[in-house]
């Protein structure tokens, strides 16, 4: 653990533009007192998603502490150290999903990509049942003990997570 006594976890997918970034809203919110959470892309869009951005506002939260930022800034000097990488690009879709090496734990929570629904009616509706499946996974890493877990059972732990319902 860190200074500021909780866990540091990098949520990664591929653009970090929306799967990545509602995993850290969720996390940051539900863990505040336990995780400090971040997200980053090995090819960021440059910006979320407007899809996110809505579904986050619609939420309560302030959309404007959200930014699409490439996973290297989790590997220059002073970063913070990461604990816990977990990985959310859909593995189905046959996407290149990133993998940060330096973290003692990754887990791989695979889920569709909301951003790839056409019409605004229907990307509404896949990034509200992202952030469902999101939310699920949250929860349930929330009710573990993962800071006195040893990293291979942190690791276990959260792969089962990823494989919970909607799993891609």
């Amino acid at each position: 653990m860190d200074a500021a006594g909780g866990l540091n976890i990098l949520v990664l997918c591929t653009g970090n533009s929306a799967r990545s970034i509602l995993g850290e809203a969720l996390m940051a919110r539900k863990g505040a007192d336990r995780i400090r959470a971040f997200s980053a892309g090995s090819q960021p869009k440059g910006a979320p998603h407007p899809g996110a951005l809505r579904l986050l506002a619609r939420e309560g939260y302030d959309t404007g502490a959200f930014r699409s930022k490439s996973w290297d800034e989790f590997a220059a000097p002073g970063a913070p150290r990461i604990d816990i990488a977990i990985t959310v690009c859909g593995n189905a879709a046959g996407e290149a999903c990133p993998l940060f090496t330096d973290a003692p734990v990754r887990a791989h929570w695979g889920l569709a990509d909301p951003a790839d629904a056409v019409g605004a009616v229907a990307e509404d509706a896949a990034f509200a049942e992202t952030y469902r499946l999101l939310e699920l996974r949250v929860d349930a890493m929330l009710a573990l003990p993962l800071e006195g877990m040893a990293p291979a059972e942190r690791r276990a732990a959260l792969d089962a997570i990823g494989r919970m319902e909607g799993a891609a």
